[in-house]
């Protein structure tokens, strides 16, 4: 027997959550189906769709490495056997290291003879996502899991809800930005102040959408701790968000490690103008780019026939 399961794109840091918060997207994501096999190990048997070229190892692509943490953490007296459809492009900032991985799990868990509830599957995915970016975080895995905006720690993943009707457009530009090499941007010195202004960041959204208080998103949702050192590695990112705040943006921001865009919005008529106008203004730095507009609370990872 062998089962499917879909796991779709993020947005991973969420501007002011480096590396904590994350809200999944519609439509795009990666799908992963998976059989049981006797012996004990994690084995990819294919990969296709819009990237073919990645490593099979199962300590190196991250939805085995994901799988084989779970046979090892749960004992398993077998192991799976999968094959990886990505529809999610690397370098993208959307999560796409992550997805993989989530589909992963999510598949194999309808495999166990007694399921594993999401906050286990989640701990094996971090294992697996962590072959990609070489570090432990959860700002993609969390929400590609349970769906919608979360927190995820280290350790856990607590949903937050946000206000009815929050939409999100996403411009993603034909251009590849490796996670690594956006790590490495953020090496240097930090001054304190900087720190203080993040998080106070991070406190108005996250109070702001527990008291569906838009003011405290818009006066919240601004990176100054992450987003100046890697603007540079984004051709047309000033421009870009202009355009987004110019159409009425609460906030805007790098997704995940970037070079892809988002910005929040209040209805998907606005989000959607602003996405054309954002795709223009990478069309003017020379980039084609696609456009994502998507409910803030999406769906997580799921079953597909």
């Amino acid at each position: 027997m062998s089962v499917r399961a879909f796991a779709p794109a993020s947005v991973g840091n969420v501007g002011v959550g480096f590396d904590l918060l994350g809200h999944a997207l519609e439509g795009l994501g990666d799908t992963v189906t998976a059989s049981r096999i006797p012996e004990r190990i994690a084995r990819v048997a294919r990969i296709d769709g819009v990237v073919t070229d990645l490593p099979v190892d199962n300590q190196k692509n991250t939805a085995a490495r994901a799988l084989q943490s779970l046979i090892d953490g749960e004992k398993l007296h077998f192991g799976f056997e999968i094959t990886i459809h990505k529809g999610i492009p690397l370098g993208s900032g959307l999560g796409g290291s992550a997805a993989s991985a989530c589909a992963a799990v999510v598949a194999a868990n309808a495999l166990l003879d007694q399921p594993l509830p999401l906050s286990t599957l989640y701990l094996h995915a971090l294992q697996g996502e962590a072959a990609a970016s070489g570090s432990v975080h959860g700002d993609n895995i969390g929400p590609q899991l349970y769906g919608g905006l979360v927190l995820a720690t280290r350790d856990r993943v607590v949903p937050i809800p946000t206000p009815p009707g929050l939409i999100a457009v996403v411009v993603h530009p034909h251009f590849v930005l490796e996670t690594r090499r956006a790590r490495e941007a953020l090496q240097g010195v930090y001054a304190l102040s900087e720190f203080v202004h993040q998080s106070e960041g991070l406190a108005l959204v996250l109070a702001g959408c527990f008291s569906n208080d838009i003011g405290l998103l818009r006066s919240g949702l601004r990176d100054v701790l992450i987003e100046p050192r890697r603007a540079a590695l984004i051709p047309g990112f000033a421009a870009v968000k202009k355009a987004a705040i110019d159409a009425g943006a609460i906030g805007a921001s790098i997704s995940g490690a970037g070079p892809s865009v988002f910005a929040w919005f209040m209805d998907r008529p606005t989000a959607a103008a602003a996405g054309a106008a954002m795709q223009q203004a990478f069309g003017q730095a020379g980039l084609d780019s696609d456009v994502i507009v998507s409910a803030v609370n999406a769906a997580g990872a799921h079953l597909v026939g």
